[in-house]
């Protein structure tokens, strides 16, 4: 079947057989979405369980990465945002202070980005005086702020500290996410909302973000 033959190539980190495959699956007629949601996205899950047993280690989830990255890159021209006189949901996202793990936030992104919605990326190791530059300067609609660490995680409360500090909190709404965090957490610190994966976080921006920038300074 054509989801289980993505599913394989993406676990084996075959980023040749997974595009060609995912390529395939379009011709067939499969819905990208479809395939995203099917093959995908499950193929990250799968290895992100793995990842958490110590049954695979950050070479192969590189290369698994890789492998969904051109999955999804196969599927980029699919994804045309309906016409409106709307601007645009816009998105700042970025992974905390002290963390270094790129691959969920960037997989987050380009769903995100496919799904329509405008995204900002800053990357890494982004400390909360940069969010709060950040969100001065680009006036998002959502903040999402990534951490792969226990450890960082308190990095996301400093961050919605500085945010309150600045006077911007109320200007935006903050969405977490990443291995160790949890909903609970969310709501202890004062975020807005939590994801657990890149489908999760799109759907929550669907249902709480603005419909319209028209109205921002």
């Amino acid at each position: 079947m054509a989801f289980s033959r993505i599913v394989a190539a993406v676990m084996e980190g075959q980023a040749g057989d997974v595009r060609r495959y995912t390529t395939d699956a379009l011709a067939q007629g499969y819905p990208a979405e479809e395939i995203i949601n099917k093959a995908l996205l499950p193929a990250m899950e799968l290895i992100g369980q793995q990842f958490k047993k110590n049954e695979v280690f950050i070479p192969e989830v590189l290369l698994t990465a890789r492998a969904v990255k051109a999955g999804i890159y196969a599927l980029r021209g699919q994804f045309v945002p309906a016409q409106t006189n709307k601007k645009p949901v816009r998105i700042l996202i970025g992974t905390v202070a002290g963390d270094l793990h790129d691959i969920g936030r960037s997989l987050v992104g380009m769903f995100l980005n496919i799904k329509g919605f405008e995204v900002i990326n800053l990357g890494i190791d982004v400390p909360p005086e940069q969010f709060v530059w950040a969100v001065r300067q680009y006036k998002p609609d959502v903040l999402g702020l990534s951490s792969l660490l226990t450890t960082t995680m308190p990095a996301m409360l400093e961050t919605i500290e500085a945010l309150k500090k600045a006077g911007l909190r109320d200007r935006v709404q903050v969405l977490i996410g990443g291995g160790p965090v949890t909903k609970t957490f969310a709501e202890r610190i004062g975020a807005d909302g939590y994801a657990y994966d890149a489908k999760s976080a799109a759907e929550w921006v669907l249902a709480n973000a603005p419909r319209s920038r028209g109205n921002q300074n």
